[in-house]
């Protein structure tokens, strides 16, 4: 357990409320009036302000009207209500893109995009970054010493992409600045292949279609453009609000953008998180997805509490069926993002809008402007008990053991041209090796390849088709210093240019993992290898989608295939490096296999959970979190089912009600409990 300093220093509470939209209602300054009494009901702390008002705010060039948000603010505050304030630049003014066409985005095809929806933008414009700037700056002078102002929320959801002449141009003066000549580029591109060879830099252009090392470097130099644009926005923020927070909303695992690069920019990491558990409830692998993703931003500040920015209340307009929630599921959910280091829990929206596209969107007040509906008796009764909270505020949990999901591996495993179209599944992978760990609720951390991992006991790298320099330094570090290392299948394979590394696969992990990959078998999804074991494992399972055909070099073989043309060639190997070992799985087991795999290593490292190491009953998972004065359980059951967990000598006390719990633990169909351990 850790402590943490509040991510948002101005509210010492869990933060709750959400998007507030008030200038779409101050013709009715009856509603806006009524907002206020419901926030209370509704137990509401915060309010995001501002996020898509730039016409309300600056209505023709140079005009700012800014009383309305003064107002707004000074009432909220008077009411108990803080401000994390937006700026608007996520959705310009119909003035802007008349009179300056070049802030609109171009596609591919080099056609400006017409003026509507949100988000299109270009990022290297820079009458757009003069304009951002400008109206920044306004919005810090006039509300950076407003009593009611805790976070800046900088734009919202970044994503997209601009193929406009100026994009086109910075592109070219980043590949510049990053291989220095057009020898060293064309050799780590392999341009030779059909002819690609460039002999200016003016003939580097954004790729129509994958085209492997252009196709990766045309998305690092989009997430460099756009946190380049994020940094011009928050400059007059930290010249003139430096004690006020910064943080910007980012979509979980979006492939548009390498969100790491964010870490540095943000103050507090923020995330919109929509999971359709209504849809399918008995679903519980989407549990496990948003719990992954969930450790991906507790992660980001090696542990920092991060906001759960987004989420809705109730059903949302745009999944393909907004079924409604069901009983207990805004609550579970909810209590899922904290148990996995959220400080806060917020929605979109507060109130519903009459028109455009987000009206029927869920929200906490809907279209009959009322607290009697069931929607906001669930907000209310969150409300109360994230009121109970306080001591959970900015505590943390240090896990022993890391999953190494990096979004540039992704792009480079998605784009690449084999060993199968479909099925790679890179986060997939990740997700079901991390599965293990949620069901015997080990706490874990999600890292990119560039991590530091010296402080973590077990290190998972699935599919690390591409390493970059650096990294096998720092594993080979980590094992040999004691750590524990799990490879897996189409490793090792391409430097950071998407390159093949020579010499033989995995290429600079082979001396770590004490093998050598001779070629690789991709299986049709309904064909299976089996494959046993030794002492290790008790069962046969069977190998899927990928089986590598692998040689123990200095590795000892403790599993081996036992069908196809390479049966008794080893699948599971351990290298014994210095101090620690490295694992190498060579086949793509199924979950049950993963299970027994990771619970066994669990069991030998003495990594556990609340319950040590017992797996859980199906679709419950109890997560830690908090100090060493107060030691919280979330326990979270994702079932549609009643069940029963044995507490085998742990006694607990029912945070919201005083109940001791001891024997064992009751858990309501999608029920959730929060519990503090007594001794």
């Amino acid at each position: 357990m850790s402590v943490c300093k509040n991510v948002v220093p101005r509210i010492p509470h869990m933060l709750h409320g959400g998007d507030y939209n008030p200038d779409q209602w101050l013709d009715r300054p009856d509603v806006l009036a009524e907002d206020l009494r419901l926030m209370k009901a509704a137990g509401c702390n915060v309010v995001s302000l501002g996020i898509f008002a730039w016409t309300a705010l600056e209505p023709q060039e140079g005009v700012y009207r800014f009383e309305w948000l003064e107002d707004v603010m000074t009432r909220l505050f008077e009411n108990g209500v803080y401000t994390i304030l937006a700026t608007p630049s996520g959705a310009r003014p119909a003035w802007m893109a008349q009179q300056y066409p070049e802030v609109l985005r171009c596609g591919p095809d080099g056609r400006r995009a017409a003026y509507g929806s949100r988000h299109n933008h270009c990022p290297s414009s820079p009458v757009y970054r003069e304009k951002t700037t400008a109206i920044n700056r306004r919005l810090a002078e006039r509300f950076g010493r407003h009593p009611g102002l805790a976070l800046w929320h900088v734009s919202n959801e970044y994503s997209g992409e601009c193929f406009c002449p100026l994009c086109i141009a910075a592109f070219q003066q980043w590949l510049q600045e990053r291989y220095g000549t057009l020898e060293v580029l064309n050799s780590k591109w392999w341009t030779a292949f059909w002819s690609h060879t460039y002999t200016d830099w003016s003939q580097i252009v954004p790729p129509d279609k994958c085209v492997n090392a252009l196709s990766l470097n045309w998305k690092r130099w989009v997430t460099h453009q756009t946190v380049d644009f994020m940094q011009n926005e928050i400059l007059p923020l930290r010249e003139i609000t430096p004690e006020i927070p910064v943080t910007t909303n980012l979509m979980g695992t979006f492939p548009g953008l390498d969100y790491h690069k964010f870490v540095p920019v943000c103050d507090v990491m923020s995330w919109d998180a929509y999971p359709a558990y209504h849809d399918r409830p008995e679903d519980v692998s989407l549990a496990v997805q948003f719990s992954f993703t969930h450790d991906i931003f507790r992660a980001f500040k090696q542990g920092k509490p991060w906001l759960l920015m987004e989420s809705s209340p109730s059903a949302t307009n745009w999944m393909p069926v907004g079924k409604l929630k069901r009983p207990g599921v805004h609550r579970l959910t909810s209590l899922q993002a904290l148990a996995h280091g959220a400080d806060s829990v917020q929605y979109f929206q507060w109130r519903a809008g009459r028109g455009a596209h987000e009206k029927f969107h869920g929200a906490v007040v809907t279209h009959d402007g009322s607290g009697h509906t069931r929607v906001f008796r669930d907000v209310a009764e969150l409300g109360q008990t994230l009121g109970q909270l306080d001591a959970l505020v900015g505590t943390s949990i240090k896990p022993a053991v890391a999953v190494i999901y990096d979004w540039e591996n992704r792009w480079a495993i998605d784009e690449s041209s084999g060993p199968r179209r479909e099925r790679k599944d890179y986060l997939e992978t990740c997700v079901s090796h991390y599965l293990p760990f949620w069901q015997r609720g080990i706490p874990v951390d999600v890292v990119s390849m560039d991590a530091d991992i010296s402080n973590y006991s077990l290190v998972i790298a699935p599919m690390l088709y591409m390493v970059k320099p650096g990294v096998t330094q720092r594993l080979e570090e980590f094992v040999k210093n004691g750590g524990n290392l799990v490879a897996t299948y189409w490793s090792g394979i391409v430097d950071e240019d998407d390159c093949c590394y020579l010499g033989g696969r995995p290429g600079p992990l082979r001396k770590l993992l004490g093998i050598w990959s001779e070629e690789i078998d991709v299986l049709y999804d309904d064909e299976a290898v089996p494959v046993k074991f030794g002492a290790i494992l008790s069962k046969e399972y069977h190998g899927r989608i990928f089986c590598d055909l692998i040689h123990a070099e200095a590795a000892q073989v403790l599993g081996e295939y036992t069908g196809e043309f390479y049966a008794g060639r080893p699948a599971l190997t351990v290298n014994r490096f210095g101090a620690g070992r490295a694992f190498y799985q060579a086949f793509r087991g199924d979950d049950a296999f993963l299970d027994e795999f990771y619970g066994a290593l669990a069991a030998e490292l003495k990594i556990s959970g609340p319950l040590g190491t017992s797996r859980l009953p199906a679709g419950v998972t109890l997560q830690y979190r908090g100090d060493a004065k107060h030691n919280y359980v979330f326990a979270l059951n994702f079932s549609a089912e009643e069940c029963s967990v044995p507490l085998d000598g742990i006694n607990l006390q029912d945070v919201e009600s005083g109940e001791c719990v001891s024997g064992e633990l009751l858990l309501t169909g999608h029920g959730s409990r929060i519990l503090q351990v007594n001794g």
